[in-house]
């Protein structure tokens, strides 16, 4: 295979992901806050026929028990995507940590951070 071929993985997944994500920012643009974004796009999810888990809880496991804190991931799609929803100006350092630490919990490959608090819409890919 060559260079130009090669592909990360779940990238197929992603590609309609980020599509999603881009047909909700062309619609309702920047500025609402982060739950209307997820509302629209949990809409998308199931029209499209995508298989979610919105607010997935995820306990964490130290050494011989689960902590009495654990996380909740905006979205897990195709049972192995970190789809996590911002709306604020820039994307920073704090959200790729946590992407990176919800990867490792959840065993998943691939976390997507999307923000649409910008006039295009932004995206990262986080793969571990």
């Amino acid at each position: 295979m060559k260079y130009s071929e090669q592909k990360y993985p779940l990238q197929e997944e992603s590609y309609k992901i980020i599509g999603i994500c881009m047909e909700v920012h062309r619609i309702l643009g920047r500025g609402l806050l982060e739950i209307v974004y997820k509302d629209a796009i949990e809409y998308e999810f199931k029209k499209e026929s995508i298989p979610y888990e919105r607010e997935k809880k995820y306990e964490v496991e130290y050494k011989d028990i689960i902590l009495p804190h654990h996380f909740y991931a905006d979205f897990v799609v195709y049972d192995n995507i970190i789809l996590e929803i911002k709306a604020q100006k820039g994307i920073v350092n704090e959200h790729y940590r946590w992407v990176i630490n919800y990867l490792a919990i959840s065993n998943s490959d691939l976390g997507l951070i999307v923000n649409f608090g910008e006039n295009s819409l932004v995206t990262k890919r986080v793969i571990l």
